[in-house]
């Protein structure tokens, strides 16, 4: 939220005070705290058979690494095993998990992408 536009209203909660004859009610405002949304990291896992001109392409393509940070993630992945590509929330991640295994399997590769928070 910009720093500039005030605080959402604080929504009341009517709470009845102990029955004193009166029929009185009192009225508090609470506000209530939203939380950013969990974010999630796409993570790349190395195989002996996808090529890395591939793993490259998809980085480039499903990440918008340019080829150099792309290449880096690829060479990432090829010796530690693993690799992050990039942290969005759930939604995006799951997306982003499916556009790749769909990839490739349309080019006939057995790479696994996964999610886990991050």
């Amino acid at each position: 939220m910009p720093a500039d536009q005030p605080p959402p209203p604080a929504l009341p909660v009517v709470r009845p005070r102990p029955d004193d004859g009166q029929g009185a009610v009192v009225v508090e405002r609470q506000v209530h705290k939203t939380e950013p949304p969990r974010m999630y990291q796409v993570v790349l896992l190395n195989d002996d058979y996808t090529p890395m001109e591939f793993v490259v392409m998809v980085l480039q393509e499903y990440f918008n690494r340019d080829l150099e940070t792309a290449t880096q993630i690829m060479l990432k992945i090829h010796h530690e095993g693993r690799g992050v590509c990039g942290v969005y929330s759930k939604d995006v991640a799951a997306t982003k998990v499916e556009l790749v295994l769909a990839a490739a399997r349309r080019g006939g590769h057995p790479l696994q992408c996964t999610m886990e928070s991050a």
